[in-house]
């Protein structure tokens, strides 16, 4: 006596799932009409579609997008804003528990030259008083998340980097080179950036014609705070914020053709003219004064 393999049930005749033929289904896709079981259904305006049918259509969609090029994610997270968040906790949590990580970090004229990488690490320190780094993360986490999502992550990144390097540069060019005052002063924040994020998020408010005013008024009353209370770095705020506005410019003005190519240029120049200035300043200090 010969037997039959087993088809599930599935008798002769019966329609079966073209992805799973153990199964019988007499539900069928509104597209292409095959069988289609409930592990493969997927909602549809009316009915339902098959995986397959799907998956096709997605490939034909265009990705809507941001004014700027980023993908619109609806309910995505600002991964960005939450990493530079969570770098900054981190190394104050080790500011506090070693002092080496300040001085080997922070941003200190006289080394400029030989330990160029403190230009980028000192935004990413604060002093040990906890309003320095409360103040910095709450407005980090007010501009961040909107500019993350008008940008995207890339572009993103880039805006808060280069705004960081804009500000110690400027702090560098601005400093007088002299054995007190400025040039022996070690600086650390994340204010540069922020500032620059401000100024970011006023240049995206303009080009979509939204209302800036609170974001000039925050700038504005940050900024005269800076130059009113003592041993805060105002050269690195006014450093941030052109160069965040600047940057901001060069991604939100770009035109729709080679956009991403424009953006990449636009955003290397700016980075190209501050190396310029940084080295003209290096240039520019009497001999013996940097190490």
């Amino acid at each position: 006596m010969t037997t039959q393999p087993s088809t599930g049930g599935a008798a002769a005749g019966e329609p079966v799932c073209p992805r799973h033929p153990d199964r019988v289904s007499y539900v069928r896709c509104q597209r292409c009409e095959r069988p289609v079981c409930p592990e493969c259904q997927r909602a549809a305006a009316v009915g339902v579609q098959c995986v397959d049918c799907v998956r096709n259509q997605n490939k034909g969609m265009r990705t809507a997008r941001t004014p700027f090029g980023a993908a619109l994610t609806p309910g995505g997270r600002p991964l960005v804003t939450m990493t530079i968040i969570g770098l900054c906790v981190v190394a104050w949590l080790l500011q506090l528990s070693n002092s080496q990580i300040t001085s080997d970090f922070a941003f200190f004229p006289p080394l400029s030259e030989s330990e160029p990488w403190r230009l980028i690490t000192a935004a990413f320190l604060h002093s040990t008083s906890p309003l320095h780094i409360l103040f910095n993360m709450y407005a980090l986490w007010i501009t961040g998340p909107y500019l993350e999502q008008m940008f995207g992550r890339v572009r993103f990144a880039a805006l808060y980097l280069v705004s960081a390097l804009g500000g110690s540069i400027a702090s560098l060019v601005l400093a007088t080179p002299n054995v007190t005052g400025s040039w022996v002063t070690t600086t650390v924040g994340a204010s540069g950036a922020v500032f620059g994020l401000f100024g970011a998020f006023f240049v995206v408010q303009r080009r979509l014609n939204r209302d800036a005013t609170q974001i000039v008024a925050m700038i504005g009353i940050n900024f005269v705070i800076g130059l009113l209370l003592p041993n805060i770095a105002w050269q690195a705020h006014l450093g941030g914020l052109v160069t965040g506005v600047v940057t901001a410019a060069v991604l939100a003005y770009a035109p729709r053709a080679n956009r991403t190519a424009v953006q990449a240029g636009g955003v290397i120049a700016v980075v190209v003219v501050l190396a310029a200035a940084y080295m003209i300043k290096i240039s520019m200090v009497p001999e013996g004064l940097l190490l």
